[in-house]
């Protein structure tokens, strides 16, 4: 039931917006949907003037570089034309993906993987196009350059500084809040604001309709009959106040109550909404997804797209290859300074599971003395194992230089999940929870857990969570850019040396 002034039994919901007075709520929709849509349109703006002004910095800078202290016509700017080009990209995909929208704002999912990502893909196309037209020649490189590497960061910088005005000022009390009406029985609405925040929710509770279950004791009627009069008496008072949004908190284990509720609302102009349950909150991204003709509700895509594999691999192979070019008199040095140090292999290779858990064999240096018939043991600090030169290649991850090898055969990435000994897998996997899931993605040379410090002896199940924990975080937040940014951490910073043995 609903009422304009609440009984009790509102009173104790603290978050409900019906105990103020219904009528300050009622903002005329369309005064409301144009704060939205200039909110919308601020964003796209700022976007837009943030990439214009990089390319206008990066040519001045350019020109003052070269000494000529010429002020050039906005028109003749290269930079700018480059930059009209690329927030046409950029803009138009960020539209199509929703990224305006203040729901987009207010959600938890990073905004850093995917700006970085499309920035890098708008570059690319340019590129493409300008390769395809011949006028990347009427572009000075310099310049070039310094919008590319200056334009990242200030986009990401623009988008963090407008999610948080946007967040600040969407609060239940916003005219550009979405005012919402819900229906439930009342141990559902109760269960709904003492599980949420409505005030960070950023959404305006215009209304409550409680549903009432059948008591026998007092002859209150049969349920279908008092469910009816509910849901005639709820539609009515949407009518009247004109939501935005009608939530049903009836809970799915009643999907006769909820359909009735469906065929009530689809007759309000109002969305509507069926709220799933907590535990459907641990997925930010929820979406139905048809395959073929079924229809579901998908609750994680597969770790790489298609274009994300296909993107990674091509970084990988090409990387690899000029890795390999480039290091190969390191290689000769290093298997001489092996085989000087110990006898034995210059390289060892191990049995690890890789994507899907399929078996290959990992290269590295070898760095402990040869023993092939010793059980796995894992290696420790002050290992009695390790040969001299073995423990300097292990300090410098220079042991896994070889793994190069396996990334050219398709074995590996460069960044990726650490592929530990078959061992260890078997063991790990029945003690740790979404242990196996690290196996979703091909293992790396380096990954997020090796830059963050996580690497070397496991001594316990926690240490071991941890690392898990980081390679989980790598494979839902995966971007060509972390990818850049997990390997030069891997060279220049020292967490990714520490716990070395």
């Amino acid at each position: 039931m609903f009422h304009e002034r609440p009984p009790q039994q509102y009173q104790r919901l603290p978050g409900d917006g019906v105990s103020r007075s219904v009528w300050a709520s009622l903002l005329p929709r369309r005064r409301r949907m144009a704060l939205r849509v200039g909110i919308s349109a601020s964003l796209l703006a700022a976007d837009l003037v943030a990439i214009f002004a990089v390319g206008f910095a990066a040519d001045v800078a350019y020109h003052a570089y070269i000494g000529d202290g010429e002020l050039i016509p906005l028109t003749n700017s290269m930079n700018l034309q480059t930059a009209g080009f690329l927030s046409l990209i950029f803009v138009l995909t960020n539209l199509a993906r929703g990224e305006y929208s203040i729901e987009r704002c207010l959600s938890q999912t990073p905004h850093l993987q995917r700006r970085a990502t499309l920035w890098l893909m708008a570059w690319a196309v340019a590129l493409l196009v300008g390769f395809a037209t011949k006028t990347t020649q009427d572009f000075s490189r310099v310049a070039s350059v310094a919008f590319f590497l200056a334009g990242l960061p200030v986009t990401i910088l623009v988008r963090a500084g407008t999610v948080a005005m946007v967040r600040r000022s969407s609060t239940s009390g916003s005219p550009s809040a979405s005012r919402v009406h819900l229906v439930g029985y009342e141990e559902d609405v109760t269960n709904f604001y003492v599980n949420n925040d409505v005030e960070a929710l950023g959404l305006r509770i215009v209304g409550t309709s409680y549903l009432r279950r059948p008591e026998p004791a007092s002859g209150t009627g049969n349920a279908e009959t008092l469910l009816a009069e509910d849901l005639d008496l709820a539609v009515s008072v949407v009518r009247f106040l004109r939501p935005d949004d009608v939530f049903v908190l009836v809970p799915w284990s009643e999907p006769a109550d909820i359909e009735r509720c469906i065929d009530a609302f689809l007759r309000v102009p109002a969305a509507l909404h069926l709220r799933p349950g907590t535990m459907m909150d641990r997925f930010p991204d929820l979406q139905v997804a048809r395959v073929g003709r079924l229809s579901g509700i998908n609750i994680g895509r597969r770790p790489l797209s298609v274009g994300e594999i296909l993107l990674k691999r091509a970084f990988d192979v090409t990387l690899a290859g000029i890795g390999l070019l480039l290091l190969a008199p390191l290689f000769v040095a290093l298997a001489v300074l092996i085989k000087l140090d110990s006898p034995g292999p210059v390289f060892f290779r191990q049995r690890r599971y890789g994507f899907n858990q399929e078996a290959f064999g990992v290269f590295k240096f070898r760095s402990m003395k040869a023993a092939p018939d010793a059980p796995f043991r894992q290696a420790s600090r002050n290992d009695e194992r390790i040969t001299r030169i073995g423990a300097l290649l292990r300090r410098t991850n220079l042991d896994e230089l070889p793994q190069l090898l396996n990334v050219i055969r398709g074995d590996m990435s460069l960044v990726g999940p650490r592929p530990h000994a078959l061992a260890h897998d078997r063991s790990f996997e029945r003690r740790i929870a979404l242990y196996a899931r690290r196996h979703n993605v091909k293992p790396g040379i380096t990954g997020w857990a090796q830059v963050n410090g996580f690497r070397g002896e496991t001594l316990t199940d926690a240490a071991m969570e941890s690392r898990v924990q980081a390679d989980l975080h790598y494979i839902d937040n995966w971007s060509l850019w972390l990818d850049i940014t997990i390997l030069f951490r891997t060279i220049a910073s020292p967490r990714a040396y520490r716990n070395a043995c």
